[in-house]
């Protein structure tokens, strides 16, 4: 059956029906695809469980008109003191900020500084439906305003208003991102081929697997709730070209083998199907289903981020099994020019680096792996350097952008909590005693009179530290733990700081609920693939040791190279799913090799051809997936930065080093007990010495 189906594509008229399936969707994707952004939810309030503190007090200071307004805190600073000159021009700038579209209420300011340096003005900015970019033309015009006739003053825009505005800018970078991912792609399967054709029809496929995921995940955020935001977009993108292009790496690689044993293409190409398809689907299957358990998140936005990657692999996986392989038919031989493999032809007999890798681990096999996770376990203690508990607003570019400026001055001259404050919702008539309670608590500069409506009141409470430190995060506590234990009061704490601390809190829960499922399941996908207890344990111990690995360098790196502040606290868990499902797709690759060998050889000599005959196309395919994620690193943010790092990083630890020495070592070593309790098992390993037969003389079962 799986024959039948997978022969399709490669059908003599079926691939031209593929073709024009393919060429009618993409006509209402494109379309749909485009509008994405419109459905981005990038308020970090909105990535919150509804459950969180701070999230039911957004809705219960929907009354007051607070919910839907951000501030925007406008800092002027001269050295020398600030003049009579430099304040007239604060008022008449926070007259003209109120013809602006967008901004509410009277501005609060402008305000000089006790030390004459500075002065502040603070200006409400009503969100609407465009979210980020709404809130960014308001910065923009403000900006216009400010920046006239300053002979010398200086103008910034910055608190939560200004910080959206500089992540506008940071994210606009999505296009570039997609340019640079692309062409990392066509160099790498240009170095790998050497053909000019063979990465236009793998860009051609990717492209479109991309343009319809963002189709159907727009639909999905338009009609079915999904939250979606910036992030989730320039994931999705080197997500897609990085797996998608594994994908055709794999199929390519074994459609050209079967071009020198068949004449026809048509035969070739479904033999090669048949041949490649397992692997190609449950290591889809494997990351995918990791990414879905992303929704047992409960933060919204790795909820949200899981099933639309998810998507991504899944039409990245539809596209490489049906357009890729009509595509390739449809062109012939001639797409492998100028190295067409011609029927008949054997591959070279050359001995390549990854036998002479296999030759030198199957000396001395227990050794090999042994010591090579000796220094992976030692690479892993970096991670007790780690410092995943969220980044300061200042320290979330890799640039200096103008809200980090200004959130300097501001600190510099004003309470550094001035104009964000906290929100603290309580019954009307508990109002006063609320107030007194939050004025005691350390790290609360002043507090706002009661706000009455209905039988709720609201306070606010101005903090003396920068709303994102770690020292507004302990404010935040205890302000709750203050006012939760006034009774009757039913008093809620909310704000930026509030929704700063909560998903800390909800990162760290989805870090500790999420992570062991993803192991369990990944265990069970590999038991049922390869019909075994033994190889899927080890496989799972070796990507586990890799992560590991992989996340105690890159703190290393984070800190003691690149000069970061730490991590996001979301960092540990996408980083662990990223690596964890595309770590295993290798060791499927290899190992499905392995297995479809070892019936025929026994299992420590496929555990050598396994590994010569996949070395060099896993090996391109980690090129490529690495080379994807670093593209990251073209956007000015940290986080993207540090995901990036980790994963592509981990990815050239996991195909380098723990795919072709660790688990070649270990499969060695272990012999037939790889496949227990399968019939396998029962199979008994040829005698005699080891050795690697030259990869055109690969038996097939």
């Amino acid at each position: 059956m799986l024959r039948k189906l997978t022969s399709l594509p490669s059908g003599r008229v079926a691939k031209w029906v593929v073709l024009a399936f393919w060429v009618v969707l993409l006509v209402p994707a494109v379309m749909l695809a485009g509008k994405l952004g419109d459905v981005e939810e990038n308020d970090s309030s909105a990535w919150l469980p509804s459950n969180a503190e701070s999230t039911k007090v957004v809705e219960r200071v929907e009354k007051f008109g607070l919910a839907d307004t951000v501030p925007a805190i406008v800092v002027y600073d001269r050295a020398d003191g600030v003049t009579d000159a430099d304040m007239a021009k604060a008022t008449a700038d926070a007259k003209a900020f109120q013809n602006i579209q967008n901004v509410v209420g009277d501005p609060q300011g402008p305000v000089k500084s006790q030390d004459g340096k500075a002065v502040q003005t603070v200006v409400q900015v009503q969100k609407d439906k465009s979210g980020w970019d709404g809130l960014g033309k308001v910065v923009d015009a403000m900006t216009d305003v400010g920046e006239k006739n300053t002979d010398g003053l200086g103008f910034h825009v910055t608190g939560p208003a200004g910080q959206a505005s500089d992540s506008i800018k940071a994210f606009s970078g999505g296009g570039s991102l997609t340019t640079i991912t692309a062409l990392v792609v066509v160099v790498i399967l240009l170095l790998t081929y050497r053909s000019p054709w063979l990465p236009l029809v793998s860009l051609v496929t990717v492209g479109g697997a991309l343009i319809t995921s963002e189709a159907v995940i727009y639909l999905l955020a338009k009609h079915a709730d999904l939250v979606v935001n910036a992030q989730t977009s320039f994931t999705l993108t080197v997500l897609v070209f990085g797996a998608a292009t594994d994908y055709a790496l794999l199929l390519i690689s074994r459609y050209r083998e079967e071009l020198r044993r068949h004449e026809d293409r048509h035969e070739a190409m479904a033999e090669a199907l048949h041949r490649s398809s397992p692997a190609i689907i449950a290591s889809a299957a494997t990351v995918a289903i990791s990414l879905m358990l992303l929704m047992l998140a409960t933060l919204n936005s790795t909820q949200g981020l899981g099933p639309a990657c998810a998507v991504g692999v899944l039409v990245g996986l539809l596209a490489m099994v049906t357009l890729m392989p009509a595509l390739l038919v449809i062109c012939g031989r001639w797409v492998f020019w100028p190295v067409k493999p011609a029927y008949g032809s054997k591959a070279s007999a050359k001995e390549g680096i990854w036998t002479k890798v296999g030759t030198a681990v199957s000396g001395k096999p227990r050794l090999v792996w042994i010591g090579t996770a000796l220094a992976l376990g030692v690479m892993c203690l970096g991670m007790f350097n780690l410092k995943a508990d969220g980044l300061a607003n200042k320290d979330q570019f890799t640039n200096k952008p103008q809200t980090a400026v200004g959130e300097e001055i501001q600190a510099e001259h004003f309470p550094a909590g001035s104009g964000d404050p906290i929100y603290v919702v309580t019954k009307a008539a508990s109002a006063q005693q609320v107030s007194t309670a939050l004025a005691d608590v350390r790290g609360i500069a002043g507090v706002s009179p009661p706000i009455v409506e209905g039988e709720d009141a609201i306070l606010l409470g101005e903090l003396e530290d920068n709303p994102s430190s770690d020292a507004a995060m302990r404010t935040v506590e205890q302000a709750r733990d203050t006012v939760h234990r006034i009774d009757g009061a039913d008093a809620q704490v909310g704000g930026n700081a509030a929704v700063i601390r909560d998903t800390q809190e909800a990162a760290a829960r989805d870090s500790r609920v999420i992570i062991p499922i993803v192991l369990v399941v990944v265990f069970l996908i590999l038991a049922a693939l390869l019909r075994a207890v033994v190889a899927p344990l080890l496989l799972m111990g070796t990507v586990v040791l890799s992560f590991g690995a992989a996340l105690g360098v890159s703190s290393l790196v984070f800190e003691h190279v690149f000069g970061f502040a730490g991590e996001e606290a979301s960092f540990p868990l996408l980083s662990f799913v990223f690596l964890v499902a595309l770590g295993i797709d290798y060791n499927i690759f290899l190992v499905t090799r392995v297995r479809e060998i070892a019936p025929l050889q026994g299992t420590r000599p496929a555990a050598l051809k396994g590994l010569s005959a996949t070395g060099s196309v896993i090996t391109s395919a980690g090129l490529v997936l690495a080379g994807t994620f670093a593209a990251m690193a073209s956007l000015p943010l940290v986080f993207a930065a540090e995901l990036g790092f980790a994963v592509a990083f981990g990815v050239l630890l996991d195909t380098l080093v723990v795919r072709s020495v660790l688990v070649t070592a270990l499969t060695l070593d272990v012999g037939r007990w790889m496949w227990w309790p399968s019939n396998l098992f029962r199979q008994q390993e040829p005698s005699g010495p080891v050795a690697v037969e030259p990869e055109r003389e690969t038996a097939r079962a």
